[in-house]
């Protein structure tokens, strides 16, 4: 995302562009919900019950079952009784779920670490999230796995530390050649 900022110097203008990070924090003030998001866009395959979510996100179940029944009644997710309790999921079907989608990632910082690893250290042939993010936790500890031949993994390094500061998160990369575990698959070479 950028930033266009004016500044007037004494006897002319100029526009200055600068590269900012997305705080979906500053559009959406309630933290339970913001992270309520995450949890349900991060990977559509996530649900939750309110106990759970309450306990996974250290707050107390008023204040889930607030931004839960706000997030269903918009449609954002749906609430499905399953086992006598109410599971919640990400509404696939609700014609912002994509856009949703993308803003959490955005805001997360995937957008940043894929464009950094996959055009910058080698032969990319996936690119997975695993760990809490991919649970939908909002732990500032992304973990990376990038599955290819002939990573530049000195460069990775380098690199790591730019993206961290960009996106003010921590993140652990794994090198591999071949991915077999559980994660969020974000980039395939086509």
């Amino acid at each position: 995302m950028f930033n266009l900022i004016f500044e007037i110097n004494k006897n002319k203008s100029t526009f200055v562009i600068q590269k900012s990070l997305f705080v979906l924090a500053n559009l959406i003030t309630s933290k339970t919900r913001l992270r309520l998001l995450v949890k349900f866009f991060i990977n559509a395959a996530n649900e939750g019950y309110l106990r759970g979510l309450a306990t996974e996100m250290h707050e107390n179940t008023n204040a889930i079952r607030k931004e839960l029944n706000n997030l269903a009644e918009a449609g954002y997710i749906l609430r499905v009784e399953q086992d006598s309790k109410v599971i919640y999921r990400a509404n696939k079907l609700h014609p912002f779920f994509s856009l949703l989608q993308q803003i959490v990632r955005k805001h997360i910082g995937l957008d940043d670490i894929i464009e950094a690893v996959v055009t910058r250290i080698g032969e990319v042939k996936r690119v997975f999230l695993i760990g809490d993010y991919a649970k939908g936790i909002d732990s500032g500890l992304l973990e990376v796995v990038i599955e290819g031949g002939l990573i530049h993994e000195q460069y990775l390094d380098q690199l790591k530390e730019k993206v961290e500061n960009e996106i003010h998160k921590t993140i652990i990369f794994q090198v591999t050649q071949r991915f077999e575990g559980d994660g969020l698959l974000i980039f395939e070479q086509e």
